[in-house]
Protein backbone atom coordinates (compact mmCIF):
# COMPACT_ATOMS: atom_id res chain seq x y z
CA UNK A 1 0.00 0.00 0.00
CA UNK A 2 0.97 3.66 -0.73
CA UNK A 3 0.41 6.90 0.92
CA UNK A 4 -2.27 7.33 -2.56
CA UNK A 5 -3.60 3.56 -1.75
CA UNK A 6 -3.96 5.11 2.01
CA UNK A 7 -5.78 7.99 1.25
CA UNK A 8 -8.44 6.08 -0.90
CA UNK A 9 -8.79 3.65 1.99
CA UNK A 10 -9.31 5.62 4.78
CA UNK A 11 -11.60 8.05 2.60
CA UNK A 12 -14.25 4.54 1.55
CA UNK A 13 -13.94 3.62 4.91
CA UNK A 14 -15.38 6.69 6.09
CA UNK A 15 -12.82 8.15 8.59
CA UNK A 16 -12.75 11.76 8.53
CA UNK A 17 -10.27 13.66 6.40
CA UNK A 18 -8.97 15.95 9.32
CA UNK A 19 -8.21 12.99 11.74
CA UNK A 20 -5.48 12.44 9.31
CA UNK A 21 -2.43 14.31 7.04
CA UNK A 22 -0.96 12.56 4.88
CA UNK A 23 2.06 13.93 2.29
CA UNK A 24 0.92 14.67 -1.41
CA UNK A 25 -2.77 13.72 -0.75
CA UNK A 26 -5.72 15.87 -1.59
CA UNK A 27 -5.83 18.27 1.52
CA UNK A 28 -8.97 19.34 3.45
CA UNK A 29 -9.22 21.68 6.86
CA UNK A 30 -7.00 19.76 9.33
CA UNK A 31 -8.38 19.30 12.91
CA UNK A 32 -5.51 20.77 15.49
CA UNK A 33 -4.67 17.50 16.58
CA UNK A 34 -4.26 14.50 13.93
CA UNK A 35 -1.96 11.87 13.00
CA UNK A 36 0.67 12.61 9.64
CA UNK A 37 2.84 10.38 7.29
CA UNK A 38 5.36 12.83 5.64
CA UNK A 39 8.41 11.46 3.92
CA UNK A 40 10.09 10.10 0.70
CA UNK A 41 12.83 8.15 -0.74
CA UNK A 42 12.90 5.83 2.37
CA UNK A 43 12.63 8.15 4.65
CA UNK A 44 8.86 7.98 6.53
CA UNK A 45 8.13 9.72 9.30
CA UNK A 46 4.29 8.74 11.26
CA UNK A 47 3.06 10.13 14.10
CA UNK A 48 0.70 13.07 15.76
CA UNK A 49 0.62 16.71 15.13
CA UNK A 50 -0.85 18.32 18.11
CA UNK A 51 -1.31 21.99 18.76
CA UNK A 52 1.57 22.89 16.05
CA UNK A 53 3.78 20.22 17.17
CA UNK A 54 5.00 17.22 15.31
CA UNK A 55 5.91 14.29 17.89
CA UNK A 56 7.22 11.44 15.30
CA UNK A 57 6.24 8.32 16.71
CA UNK A 58 7.92 5.86 14.10
CA UNK A 59 10.50 5.93 11.55
CA UNK A 60 10.02 4.15 8.29
CA UNK A 61 12.72 3.18 5.36
CA UNK A 62 9.66 1.74 3.17
CA UNK A 63 6.24 4.06 2.25
CA UNK A 64 4.41 0.47 2.95
CA UNK A 65 5.36 0.21 6.30
CA UNK A 66 4.34 3.55 7.15
CA UNK A 67 1.01 3.60 5.93
CA UNK A 68 0.59 -0.02 6.98
CA UNK A 69 1.20 2.12 10.96
CA UNK A 70 -1.29 4.79 10.15
CA UNK A 71 -3.99 2.67 8.52
CA UNK A 72 -3.26 0.36 11.90
CA UNK A 73 -4.30 3.70 14.14
CA UNK A 74 -6.82 4.87 12.20
CA UNK A 75 -8.87 1.64 11.45
CA UNK A 76 -7.86 -0.85 13.47
CA UNK A 77 -5.52 -3.19 11.54
CA UNK A 78 -5.90 -4.49 7.82
CA UNK A 79 -7.91 -7.89 6.80
CA UNK A 80 -5.36 -10.58 6.71
CA UNK A 81 -4.34 -11.96 3.13
CA UNK A 82 -5.78 -15.35 4.41
CA UNK A 83 -9.23 -13.93 5.06
CA UNK A 84 -12.28 -15.03 2.42
CA UNK A 85 -13.02 -12.18 0.15
CA UNK A 86 -16.65 -12.06 -1.14
CA UNK A 87 -18.04 -14.32 -3.84
CA UNK A 88 -18.18 -12.06 -7.19
CA UNK A 89 -21.21 -10.21 -7.64
CA UNK A 90 -21.97 -10.16 -3.84
CA UNK A 91 -22.14 -7.56 -1.70
CA UNK A 92 -19.01 -7.34 1.21
CA UNK A 93 -21.54 -6.63 3.70
CA UNK A 94 -22.33 -3.12 5.33
CA UNK A 95 -19.32 -1.21 5.66
CA UNK A 96 -18.03 0.14 9.03
CA UNK A 97 -20.40 2.48 10.60
CA UNK A 98 -18.40 6.28 9.63
CA UNK A 99 -19.37 7.86 13.63
CA UNK A 100 -17.62 4.70 15.24
CA UNK A 101 -14.91 4.81 13.08
CA UNK A 102 -14.62 8.76 13.96
CA UNK A 103 -14.96 7.95 17.85
CA UNK A 104 -12.14 5.27 17.16
CA UNK A 105 -9.97 7.44 15.41
CA UNK A 106 -10.85 9.68 18.25
CA UNK A 107 -9.95 7.63 20.87
CA UNK A 108 -6.48 6.57 19.67
CA UNK A 109 -5.41 9.50 18.76
CA UNK A 110 -6.33 11.14 22.26
CA UNK A 111 -4.58 7.84 23.75
CA UNK A 112 -1.46 8.75 21.52
CA UNK A 113 -1.22 11.97 22.63
CA UNK A 114 -1.73 10.85 26.36
CA UNK A 115 1.16 8.76 25.96
CA UNK A 116 3.38 12.14 24.26
CA UNK A 117 2.48 14.00 27.34
CA UNK A 118 3.46 11.44 29.76
CA UNK A 119 6.89 10.86 27.97
CA UNK A 120 7.42 14.75 27.81
CA UNK A 121 6.46 14.93 31.43
CA UNK A 122 8.84 11.75 32.61
CA UNK A 123 6.39 9.97 34.30
CA UNK A 124 6.62 6.05 33.94
CA UNK A 125 3.90 4.25 32.31
CA UNK A 126 1.33 1.95 33.42
CA UNK A 127 1.84 -1.89 32.59
CA UNK A 128 -1.46 -2.90 33.44
CA UNK A 129 -4.43 -0.23 33.03
CA UNK A 130 -5.81 0.50 36.54
CA UNK A 131 -2.93 -0.84 38.68
CA UNK A 132 -0.44 1.96 40.38
CA UNK A 133 2.83 1.88 38.30
CA UNK A 134 5.90 1.66 40.63
CA UNK A 135 6.44 4.61 43.04
CA UNK A 136 2.48 5.76 42.67
CA UNK A 137 -0.02 5.16 45.64
CA UNK A 138 0.96 4.91 48.85
CA UNK A 139 4.25 2.75 50.01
Amino acid sequence: MDRFALCRALEEAGVPATSYEIADCPGRHRAADRYFLDGHDGDWTVGVHERGTRQVFERFADEGEACRWIHDRLLGGEPSPTDPAPAPGEPAGPGPDPEALRRQADDELEAALTELRRRAAGTPGREHPGKPAEGDGPA
